[in-house]
C-alpha cells in the first residue's frame, strides 16, 4: 500500500479492520511505518458489471429485480415466503456472478430461475415455465407437465 502523505511504498501496516455494508467492504486504519501517519482505506469486491443478451440478440445491464418479479408471479397464492423468493433471486444472482461471464443469455438465467422453483414448488415451476418457454399450444404444455410427472417417480 502506498503512503498518501510520504508516497513509500508497502511500509504500511494495519492498525485496525471494520467491515462495512453488511460485509460488502472492508475499512482499514492504516499507519505508515516510514512517516508515521495514518489514513484509511477502503477495500470492496470488484464488481464486473453484467450484460443480458435478451432473445432478439439486444443488450440490457443485469438487474435481479426482474428475476424477483418474475418469481413473485410464479408463486402468486402460493405457500412460499418472501425470503424463499428472494433466497432464489440471490442464488441465482451469485451462480451467474461466480462464472466470472461478462454477458448471460436471458434463456440460463431462465434455466436456473426454473432449477431453484422445481425443487420447491411445482405450480410455481410450471406458471414460470409457461412463461418463461413461450407455450404455444396446450400440447406443449402438457410435455412439460408429463416431464414434470416423469422425473418425480
Amino acid at each position: 500500500m502506498k503512503c498518501r502523505y510520504c508516497g513509500r511504498m508497502d511500509i504500511t501496516k494495519v492498525i485496525d479492520s471494520r467491515t462495512m455494508d453488511d460485509g460488502a467492504a472492508i475499512r482499514r486504519r492504516r499507519q505508515c511505518e516510514a512517516c508515521g501517519e495514518r489514513f484509511t482505506t477502503y477495500e470492496r469486491v470488484d464488481m464486473i458489471p453484467l450484460t443480458v443478451v435478451k432473445r432478439d440478440r439486444t443488450r440490457e445491464a443485469f438487474d435481479r429485480s426482474k428475476i424477483l418479479d418474475g418469481i413473485i408471479k410464479s408463486c402468486n397464492k402460493r405457500s412460499i415466503s418472501v425470503h424463499e423468493m428472494e433466497d432464489i433471486a440471490r442464488q441465482v444472482e451469485m451462480t451467474i456472478s461466480n462464472s466470472l461471464a461478462r454477458e448471460i443469455e436471458s434463456c440460463d438465467i431462465g434455466d436456473l430461475v426454473m432449477e431453484k422453483l422445481r425443487e420447491i414448488d411445482e405450480v410455481a415451476y410450471v406458471r414460470f415455465a409457461s412463461v418463461y418457454k413461450r407455450f404455444t399450444d396446450i400440447d406443449t404444455f402438457m410435455a412439460e407437465l408429463s416431464d414434470l410427472l416423469h422425473d418425480k417417480k
